[in-house]
């Protein structure tokens, strides 16, 4: 079995707890959805967010709404490079699969649908 890496990123309406909370639940559920994911088969789940994008964790969404209380989560900031996709999650599953890699479905929702516009396409 192998590690594929799950690519995500959407849009936060507002710097605050409850839209954090909201796109990345989102972003989440439609990662794990369109991808057949069990957390019990998730190495780790990095997380991270554009500079302005301070009130929550998104991280907690994983936990609070998914229960994952045991697979291993990490917050980050983004680069702050002028130009970038502002009130952005990103999300990056490491997953242990015997998928290959071009059946990974790599889900942009919302603002971050233009960040890989190949991809987000796809769907």
């Amino acid at each position: 079995m192998k590690v594929r890496g799950v690519r995500g990123a959407t849009t936060a309406d507002a710097n605050d707890r409850e839209s954090v909370m909201s796109a990345t639940g989102e972003l989440l559920r439609t990662m794990i959805t369109q991808n057949g994911i069990e957390s019990d088969d998730l190495a780790a789940v990095q997380f991270t967010t554009s500079p302005d994008l301070v009130a929550e964790f998104p991280a907690v969404a994983a936990r609070e709404q998914l229960g994952w209380k045991h697979v291993p989560l990490l917050n980050a900031v983004e680069i702050d490079r002028p130009g970038a996709q502002p009130m952005c999650i990103r999300i990056l599953m490491f997953w242990n699969t015997d998928r290959a890699q071009n059946e990974i479905k790599h889900v942009y929702l919302k603002g971050a649908v233009n960040l890989r516009a190949d991809l987000a396409s796809a769907q």
